[in-house]
């Protein structure tokens, strides 16, 4: 059996469920989200003992590995589109390097990392970012999308291992190699 699938989704208070067939749609503080689960989980929505909404994901054949499969990989989706709507998903880059900057105009990102144009990057609708020296903080209800738009900025300028520099994740450890002075003195 799945030890993802069998845990239940708590769903926080002020947020709302809405389950039609396999497509589940959550509102919450921060937004609306919606989910097309697969066909082989099936969905219910449960009040606990203590008046807790629950959401409970079930399959026919546990003995069937993609079932299975699919079962915790609907459960984790589902429970990301529960934290979103609730409380949000941060992502942060930090810049590094000499004469890097970046701004923010409305929706687009502005980036000078070194090259002879700056280069823009345009956020998705449901995405805001914010700058506060070389950082850029990213926000928003969807994690999948939040994902790629930091993997998106950081792909412009990748960090090299000599000195460090370009757009790397703020917990990313770049693992620096020697350059050629510390070659030739050996």
């Amino acid at each position: 059996m799945s030890r993802i699938g069998r845990k239940p989704i708590v769903i926080p208070a002020g947020v709302e469920i809405t389950i039609q067939k396999q497509l589940i749609t959550a509102k919450g503080p921060k937004g609306e989200l919606k989910y097309q689960v697969n066909p082989l989980v099936a969905v219910a929505q449960v009040t606990a003992e203590d008046n807790a909404q629950i959401l409970e994901l079930t399959i026919k054949n546990s003995d069937d590995k993609n079932e299975r499969a699919q079962w915790g990989t609907a459960r984790a989706n589902l429970a990301n589109v529960i934290t979103g709507v609730s409380e949000g998903f941060t992502r942060k880059l930090e810049l590094n390097g000499v004469g890097y900057r970046v701004n923010v105009a409305g929706r687009t990102i502005v980036l000078n990392v070194g090259y002879s144009h700056e280069v823009k990057y345009e956020l998705p609708a449901s995405m805001e970012a914010v700058v506060e020296g070389n950082v850029i903080t990213l926000t928003g209800v969807d994690k999948q999308v939040l994902g790629e738009v930091a993997s998106g900025l950081r792909k412009i300028r990748k960090p090299e291992p000599y000195k460090g520099k370009g757009i790397k994740y703020i917990e990313e450890v770049i693992r620096r190699k020697a350059g050629k002075a510390a070659k030739a003195s050996e």
